[in-house]
Order: C-alpha cells, then structure tokens, then sequence
C-alpha cells in the first residue's frame, strides 16, 4: 500500500470534498483523509495510475461527473525524434520505452508532483528499480536523436546529480549516495547501460541517476524527454502511458518517438485496449441481474468505453488482465452498499485436511530449529532458466504472461537461489524453508503437467554435516527413517552431496552448492540445500492421522 498527498486546495479547485464526496471516494476503495492543508490517500500496488494528483482527479471526477474514456492526443515524432537501442544492452538491461512532451509551465509544486510520482513509481511498479526505472530531461539541453547502449564502467563519466564533479559509472556506484543505494542492481555486470544525446552527452546511467547537466527539472523547463528503462516492454509502455498523460493533465502536448530495435516501435501508444464482457459472468460474479443499459451507464463511471459486449480500456490502467477486473469495477460502480449479503444455501462442515496438517507439523518443526519460513512465485524467469541449465523439454511456459516470470517453476531451488541472491547483504546466518508446489511434464496427467508438493530447506553459511543435522531433526520429530546414497547433481558438489531414500524411493537430494553455482547467482556465502518431494512422506503419514 503506497501512501500519496496532495494539496488540498489543488484537489478543490476540480472536485469539493465534502462528506458525501469523501464518503463515494471511500467507496471506490480509496481510504482517504484531509491532514490540514493536505489529502493523504492509501493507494493499491494494482493501481499506480492514482499515484499523481492528476490520475487521482483523473478517476475522482470521472466517476462524479464526467463519465466515459478520457482521451488524449499522441502527435507524431517529429524529426531527430528518435532512440536507437543498441544490441550491448540486450542481457543488462534490454527494452527501453520512450516519450516527449512539450508546452509544460513548472513550478515548486508540480517538480515535486513528478519527483514523487517518479519515486513511488520506482517502488511499487518499479520493485525499488530493478524491473523498470525511469528518466525525465529537459529536452532544451539534449540534443537528439539518442541512443542507448551499454560501456565499460571506466568509459562512463558523467556528473552525476546534486554531485560536485565528474565520476566514473564504477565510482558513482562506490561514493554517491543514489549510487550506493542502488548499485545490487549492476553488480555483476562488466558493463553498464546510458544514455547519450547525439553530441556524446551522457544523460544518465539507468537505473541508478541522471547527469546534473542534462537530467534535471527546472522551473525554466518546458519542454521533457522521459524514458523507462527495463525488462518487460509491456509494463515499460504502460508506466510510461501513465508519467504522459499525467503532463497532459498539466497542460502538456504529447509526442511520439521512434524506437529503433530490430522492428521499429512508436511510443507511447495511447490507443485503448479492448476486452470482451460477458454480461451472464458479470451477474454469476455479482449475483445481480444487470442489463447491457446497466453496463452502458456504470462502466463509463469507471473511465472504460462499452459497447456490444467491448470494453475499451484506458491505457494507463496497468491492472487490467482479464475479464474478471472489470467485473470488480462494475461493482464498484454499482456500489458495495447496495449489495445485499446472502447466506449460501448450502451447508458445510469445514476441517483441515491431513494434508495441510502434515505440511504445518514440519512447518512447527523447523519453526522451532530456528528456520524461517518462505513463500515464493509459482513463475520463474527465462534468465533463471538459462542459469539452472534447464533443458527445453524441461520448461514449461505460460501464455500471455503480462510480467517477465513466464515458466512454471519445476523445483523450488530456483526462487530460492534468487532469495538468497537478493538478500546476499543481510544478515547471516540466514536459514529458511519452503513448502510449495512444483510442476514437471507428465504425459499421463490430464493437463499434462504433473504437480507435486516439495520441501526445501537451505542454510547459509552451512556445510554437509549442518544441513544433514536439519533432516536428522526433521525425521526424528516426524518418526520417520531415512537413508543417504551417495549421488551427484548437477548444482551441488560432487563428494558433499547425496540423494535422500525413503521407502526404498529416491524423493530428493541433500548437500553444498557448487561454487560455480553460487557465481553464477550472484551468492557471496556457502549455502547447503536439502530439497524432497513430501509424496511419499504424506502416504506415509496419512495413515497415522
């Protein structure tokens, strides 16, 4: 839940806020509240576009008074209007989507209005910058076209913001403090990715800082150059709809630019898109009975278009999959007030299956050894692929995958190598566990994906001997007997590994991951991985219950 605040008497110049709006805002799902001169409103990780004052005003005074799909004119790139991103950035940070807007009028309040909606972006969408960051210029001191490339670190020198001098890209990372902050998200890289206007002038070197010359907003400034730089170009596009039609709102005439990839891309691309309704799924959901005249009048409140069955969708609304979104703006509009609670008629007696009961017994059990417990994406990354050395009849992929997690997990030492790579600067000892599902193909299976539920338990710093105590533990509590055979696999080390036997049935491996392994996933400290299907266990124990 991110927080945002907005002068109050900006809010009122479109919308008063009186009791009864206060109260209708609340109802959208918006917890909102006046601090003196302030509105401080609670705003969804689903919802960025309400992050800025104008997105909020946007969806305010649609849903009050003027209903229906705002739209907002893209004019087309003008000369030299053009990005060319070059082939060195591909594995470090490879999409990039880009925009002008020109006729802005500055002042103190809306530098900080962008400055806050940048920042918020960057934590919520953003993931604090490693899945997108975002750049805004002023345009009068960049000389276009531009490109985006990736250098070695001593070839970068720029002055990077509220800086006193020239730095390296190696020593922003070292010494400025924005540098500091961010600088997981290069490390490992020989080389980083920047942008240069066409006389050589570095603009920034995304996602860490702009250049003090030619990166900063100014009451003078009328004229922007925003990027977002990452590694989804869909959710790139849509951050990049929602900074755009936020200088609109300002007054701001947009411009398109050419991305020269390998196929030529315009953006922004403001163009809405279209989902089909199903008006029986919408009453099933709801258990109402609306008519197409009901939907003709309550969507347009929630800024969608409709019509015969279309929903055209705004396209700085980065929340909306499927179907089933929209159903919940319906009801939004229709207003939860005006449901009325049944009770199913059906009777139920709830219990916890033994299932359940086993996986929060071991649960207990390494609780109480000190482990903690973790949760993790049923999705992993291609890149993460690549790095387990998966082979292809081994990946299974989802379609239309919105994000860059796009294969089902097939074992549960992927997430959490990425865990322990992304909490390498905690503190150590760090010991967890997860118990969770993982996905193989199966030919046999109706859907053809087989899903099992696994038990993974890693510890960090930890040899053989310590993470074999673990299972000792484990097994003991559980009153079960387990065996070791010695065995390899192909991320832990060969001699300090085993396979684990249980019913004369090999259900997982136990052992130190290579240091070819822990290179390869950015991990600074030994890690010792026990990994077992519960299957067999379950059978085992279900007998007992």
């Amino acid at each position: 839940m991110a927080t945002a605040k907005f002068p109050r008497v900006e809010i009122e110049k479109h919308i008063k806020l009186t009791p009864e709006n206060l109260e209708r805002i609340m109802l959208l799902g918006i917890p909102i509240s006046l601090q003196g001169e302030e509105v401080e409103i609670e705003i969804t990780p689903n919802r960025p576009d309400l992050l800025s004052m104008q997105g909020f005003l946007r969806m305010i005074k649609t849903y009050l008074k003027e209903p229906g799909l705002k739209k907002y004119k893209v004019n087309p790139p003008e000369k030299n209007f053009r990005v060319k991103i070059d082939s060195s950035v591909k594995e470090i940070r490879p999409f990039t989507a880009c925009a002008i807007v020109k006729n802005l009028k500055f002042d103190d309040i809306k530098i900080k209005e962008i400055i806050d909606l940048q920042e918020k972006l960057h934590t919520t969408v953003g993931r604090n910058r490693k899945k997108l960051a975002i750049g805004i210029y002023p345009l009068e001191k960049i000389t276009l076209p531009i490109i985006y490339e990736a250098r070695a670190p001593e070839k970068i020198k720029f002055r990077p913001l509220e800086a006193e001098h020239e730095m390296t890209g190696l020593e922003i990372l070292q010494k400025h403090p924005t540098g500091k902050e961010h600088s997981s998200i290069l490390n490992g890289f020989e080389k980083f990715p920047v942008f240069v206007d066409a006389k050589g002038n570095i603009l920034s070197m995304p996602p860490i800082i702009n250049s003090h010359e030619t990166g900063k907003i100014t009451r003078d400034t009328k004229e922007v150059f925003i990027e977002c730089s990452g590694f989804d170009f869909a959710t790139l596009k849509k951050t990049l709809n929602i900074i755009v039609t936020t200088f609109a709102d300002m007054n701001g005439k947009i411009y398109a630019m050419e991305l020269q990839y390998e196929k030529k891309e315009i953006t922004p691309d403001l163009n809405p898109e279209k989902i089909k309704l199903s008006l029986d799924n919408a009453n099933k959901l709801l258990g109402l009975d609306l008519r197409e005249r009901d939907l003709e009048k309550l969507l347009p409140k929630m800024g969608y278009e409709y019509s015969n069955g279309i929903v055209k969708i705004p396209a700085w609304r980065i929340d909306i999959l499927h179907e089933v979104d929209i159903i919940e703006d319906i009801a939004i509009a229709y207003g939860y007030d005006k449901l009325i609670p049944e009770i199913p008629k059906v009777a139920t007696i709830g219990e916890e299956s033994k299932k359940s009961r086993i996986k929060s017994k071991i649960s207990e059990i390494l609780i109480g050894a000190g482990l903690i417990e973790t949760s993790s994406y049923h999705l992993i990354k291609d890149e993460e692929a690549k790095k387990a050395n998966l082979k292809e009849n081994e990946k299974i992929e989802v379609e239309d995958s919105k994000t860059d997690y796009k294969l089902l997990r097939p074992n549960l030492l992927i997430p959490t190598l990425r865990m322990f790579a992304e909490n390498k600067d905690h503190e150590y000892p760090q010991k967890i566990f997860e118990i969770g599902t993982s996905f193989t193909k199966d030919m046999r299976e109706e859907t053809q994906i087989k899903e099992s539920e696994n038990l993974i338990i890693a510890s960090s710093p930890a040899n053989f001997t310590e993470i074999k105590g673990i299972m000792d533990y484990l097994a003991r509590i559980l009153n079960i007997e387990y065996k070791l055979k010695e065995a390899s696999h192909k991320e832990l080390i060969d001699g300090r590994s085993g396979a684990i036997i249980f019913n004369n049935k090999q259900i997982g491996y136990i052992g130190e991951v290579h240091p070819q392994t822990l290179k390869d996933w950015n991990i600074k400290m030994p890690l010792s991985i026990i990994e077992i299907s519960l299957e067999e266990i379950f059978n085992s124990l279900l007998s007992s219950l």
